[in-house]
């Protein structure tokens, strides 16, 4: 069964879910989201009372948003514990120990961040949300000298953020403060099967315009980075699975690795794949199967045939973020026709409102390799050549 929320469902998870009758939860916001008649809807009680029978259905979200319903209604069973400990990233990286035994993090309230001893802290380092969401929050600082402007920038874009997204998904009372983690960073979608072995369905390398950027613009896939990284991965979720003990469970994982091969995860967003429903539509757009539906089948991609036939293409998915400078009321217009026109194959544009959420929407595109700088224009763009201000 799925669980709807805001901010967003894509028209592909909604035709998903009416064309093979997956149950919904007939909450308030699968409601507002347009689920209003089906056979394929569920009462909450129905659902509680599906997941107590023993023989529960696989859950999935769209958003963060719906861990409030599975803490609140759901909580005879293991599933909130399980969300917390990947949630909770102090609880992560406490889990994350033996693997990982000399990592540094410490946990701060937020009200004792002007005044940590800043020889204490190893630099660079991040500054985040132990309980956080789309890098919202997330600071890194390079030398000391940069503290005081980082923590009243964590002031007041937790200020910002806390008006958008419930407790469960985003809370600014606590954060973490762990070293850098070196390497390129990835992003997968996986789900953990009834063993706990992980089921790889997208890997991506998510892209940054400089070595300070810690933004969410750009994410690629491409049959080289899964043919490059797939056993490798599978290899390393292996391990989250059997420390986390999860079954039935998706995830969505960002990593960084090292150019000698050292894998550290970053972070693990449970019980969805990419937000936004962002990553998981790419996949069906690359790959041609439906990862939604391989969660719910418990099917494996048969990655080897999927491959064959592709050519080297890169398939994106570009978050536009308000980075302009500009705040969301003064802003008239953004020119959204302007900016798919600068790649080649644009394949979605979904235009989201900027005056509610700090992000225009969300591009993506098919790319031949050797037009990467298409991909690299908008990656280190400000997007300010697109507005218009009043």
């Amino acid at each position: 069964m799925i669980l709807l929320d805001k901010p967003f469902v894509s028209d592909f998870l909604k035709s998903t879910i009416r064309e093979n009758n997956i149950p919904v939860v007939m909450t308030g916001a699968a409601h507002k989201m347009g689920f209003r008649n089906g056979n394929h809807l569920i009462t909450e009680q129905e659902a509680v009372e599906a997941v107590a029978s023993g023989n529960g259905p696989l859950i999935y979200t769209n958003s963060e948003n719906a861990i409030g319903w599975i803490a609140q209604h759901l909580a005879f069973t293991e599933l909130p514990d399980k969300i917390g400990l990947f949630k909770d990233k102090a609880r992560f990286r406490e889990m994350l120990k033996p693997m990982f035994p000399d990592f540094y993090f410490r946990k701060v309230a937020l009200a004792d961040l002007a005044r940590i001893d800043l020889d204490t802290l190893p630099m660079p380092c991040f500054v985040k949300p132990a309980v956080g969401f789309f890098s919202m929050g997330v600071f890194m600082a390079v030398t000391p000298s940069q503290w005081p402007e980082i923590v009243q920038g964590v002031h007041s874009e937790i200020q910002r953020a806390e008006e958008l997204y419930p407790k469960e998904v985003l809370d600014g009372a606590e954060f973490i403060i762990e070293q850098a983690v070196e390497g390129d960073e990835y992003a997968i979608d996986v789900y953990f099967d009834a063993n706990g072995k992980p089921v790889i369905l997208n890997i991506l390398h998510h892209l940054f315009s400089s070595d300070l950027d810690v933004g969410d613009r750009m994410y690629i896939t491409s049959k080289q980075i899964i043919e490059t990284y797939l056993n490798e991965f599978t290899d390393f979720l292996a391990k989250i699975g059997r420390l986390s003990g999860v079954r039935g469970f998706p995830a969505h994982v960002e990593i960084r690795r090292r150019a000698d091969g050292l894998v550290t995860p970053i972070e693990i967003n449970p019980m969805r794949f990419g937000g936004w429903c962002t990553t998981a539509d790419l996949a069906h757009a690359a790959y041609g199967f439906n990862p939604y539906l391989y969660y719910f089948s418990q099917k494996r991609p048969n990655w080897n045939r999927i491959l064959q036939d592709m050519d080297e293409s890169l398939y994106s998915v570009i978050v536009l973020d308000n980075v302009t400078g500009v705040d969301a009321s003064r802003i008239e217009t953004f020119d959204y026709e302007a900016l798919a026109s600068t790649l080649q194959h644009p394949l979605e544009l979904r235009k989201i409102d900027y005056a509610q959420y700090p992000v225009f929407g969300f591009l993506f595109a098919k790319t031949q390799a050797d037009r990467f700088y298409e991909l690299d224009y908008l990656l280190q763009s400000d997007l300010r050549e697109f507005i218009k201000v009043r």
